[in-house]
């Protein structure tokens, strides 16, 4: 066995001999943490004690296969240690994937921020379909959408636009969603019929908790002003919109969906929260890119992942050559194909890095 596995190993043992101490059961939250270290760890040792069990059966099998004098038991031993062997592979391959870290966002809520790139006012009415998209996709899972920002355009689009998408594993089945989107269509807005190229930029960020990012109320500018929509005008006649400063970043958030300013300013900085946690995020895996420049789906929002093709009605994935002749249903939200796609390119290039 590998020194790493039997770390795993003793490290699980003494897991659980912690849990046994009585004066650990008087310690609630640390109780908790132990029992959740050592539920994480249960998975990878059961599996490690099965490929030991393994390996005596092959190990048994293999010395049939030469001692056996007859013919007949020793072409059964033969496809035992075949079988064994196929079977052996595997364990190492489940075992590779069990031994991926874990994502610690992956359960959390989402933040979607969708933003029209280039194209006027085409590309704001993309960001249109973008929102619809996701909040299709999370209306077919059960999740809650909650509206947390908007900036709209007179035909229906959306220079920007935030929304909160809350429901478990949010974060795992979207965070691979962040980057450019192309979108390739004749415009509304066009009269001679010429296809146009337009984009949109999507970012997904985990939901952060005050205790992930405490911000201190002096680094905040908070503005209190009146809400505006189309062309400007005031939509509200109380002054109950909201834009936060965070000064240390230069971070600006602005909030004018809810007529109440206590409201606008909860979500603000709710948003604020996220955009410092994924920023922290973003500093780390900068960090650790350095030494893997060439990783698949790295989510950096420069990147074109997906370019959607009204005339050959399809949806191509750039960052894995998918493409799907089903563009209605996926801007209807089903994006499963897509979501999993994405997940497995991550996995096999997290495999590669897994060492045993």
């Amino acid at each position: 066995m590998g020194e790493r596995l039997q770390e795993l190993i003793d490290r699980y043992e003494e897991l659980t001999r912690q849990l046994m101490d009585p004066d650990l059961l008087a310690d609630g939250r640390r109780y908790e943490q132990v029992a959740r270290a050592q539920a994480e760890l249960r998975p990878i040792v059961e599996h490690i004690r099965a490929g030991e069990r393994l390996d005596r059966e092959l190990a048994d099998a293999r010395q049939l296969a030469q001692e056996a004098d007859d013919p007949e038991l020793k072409a059964l031993a033969q496809e035992e240690v075949e079988r064994l062997t196929k079977a052996r592979e595997a364990w190492e391959l489940e075992l590779r994937k069990l031994l991926i870290p874990k994502d610690p966002n992956d359960e959390r809520n989402v933040l979607v921020e969708i933003r029209a790139g280039a194209g006027g006012e085409e590309a704001a009415l993309f960001a249109a379909d973008l929102l619809r998209m996701y909040t299709r996709y999370a209306e077919r899972q059960g999740w809650r959408v909650e509206l947390m920002s908007s900036t709209p355009t007179e035909l229906g689009g959306f220079k920007e636009v935030i929304v909160q998408l809350s429901g478990r594993g949010a974060y795992s089945q979207l965070k691979f969603e962040s980057g450019v989107h192309r979108v390739q269509r004749v415009p509304i807005t066009e009269s001679g019929g010429r296809i146009h190229t337009s984009t949109a930029t999507v970012a997904v960020l985990p939901e952060a908790e005050e205790v992930d990012v405490v911000i201190d109320p002096q680094d905040l500018r908070i503005d209190i002003f009146r809400a505006s929509g189309h062309g400007g005008q005031s939509v509200n006649t109380t002054d109950s919109a909201v834009r936060i400063t965070h000064l240390p970043t230069g971070l600006v958030v602005t909030c004018q969906d809810e007529r109440s300013q206590l409201k606008n300013k909860e979500k603000a900085l709710r948003v604020l929260r996220a955009r410092l946690l994924d920023r922290a995020r973003r500093e780390q895996a900068a960090q650790l890119a350095e030494s893997r420049r060439s990783q698949v789906g790295t989510g950096e929002r420069s990147e074109r992942i997906r370019t959607y093709n009204f005339p050959q009605g399809r949806v191509t994935d750039h960052r894995f050559g998918l493409t799907l002749y089903k563009l209605e249903a996926v801007l209807d939200g089903e994006l499963d194909e897509l979501i999993e796609a994405a997940r497995a390119a991550e996995q096999e290039r997290l495999l590669q890095e897994v060492q045993v």
